[in-house]
């Protein structure tokens, strides 16, 4: 996590909430967090000092992981995550079963060249001709789209099955699903659309 990725999410989503050991990422880029949620098992002792005690809320319970713990404790029209696609492959995994257990969040996750995001039941994008765009399903899904290069209706998707990577818009994007189970893969720098798209979005699953 970078300033440059705290500012770019903040001019959206101006509130601050650390995932336990996010806390010092945070105060390491000059920001005293909102709130920190998690286990509390790789907090800094210092970072516990730094930030006042009433913005600390552990929840002991090792069931589920600290991304969890945050979307299920967290109102709010849209949530930025960052610093959840680094280098163990197990930790994003976790991070994409998260988002599926929670369709209620509208949440879009910031990594370093793509955001990826939970499909709400209707969606519209705005994203320039011939970019890519990925679908992959978590669970059994279907949908229909307008706007890509290979239309999905008709596809009976699943995580052992068919996906949809690797697609490419050719005009105004619509998207529909059948279950909140799709995952929409797109390049960072269309934070901004993207956001605004899933804060339009009609419908929450």
């Amino acid at each position: 996590m970078s300033r440059d990725d705290l500012a770019a999410a903040q001019a959206i989503a101006p509130g601050v909430v650390a995932a336990d050991g996010g806390a010092d990422a945070a105060l390491a880029n000059d920001v005293v967090p909102d709130a920190v949620i998690g286990d509390f098992d790789s907090i800094s002792d210092d970072a516990r000092t730094r930030i006042p005690a009433e913005r600390l809320h552990e929840i002991a319970e090792q069931d589920s992981n600290d991304f969890d713990k945050c979307l299920r404790n967290i109102i709010a029209p849209l949530i930025i995550g960052i610093g959840f696609s680094g280098a163990r492959l197990d930790h994003q995994l976790a991070v994409c079963n998260t988002l599926v257990r929670h369709p209620a969040q509208r949440c879009l996750l910031m990594g370093s060249d793509d955001l990826v995001f939970l499909c709400p039941p209707s969606l519209k994008l705005g994203l320039p001709k011939k970019c890519p765009i990925s679908l992959f399903p978590m669970g059994a899904v279907e949908g229909v789209s307008d706007g890509l290069k290979w239309p999905i209706a008709g596809l009976n998707f699943a995580p052992d099955g068919q996906v949809g990577t690797s697609n490419r818009v050719k005009g105004a994007v619509h998207l529909s699903m059948t279950a909140p189970k799709m995952l929409v893969m797109v390049p960072r720098k269309y934070l901004v659309p993207v956001a605004a798209a899933l804060q339009d979005a009609p419908a929450r699953w």
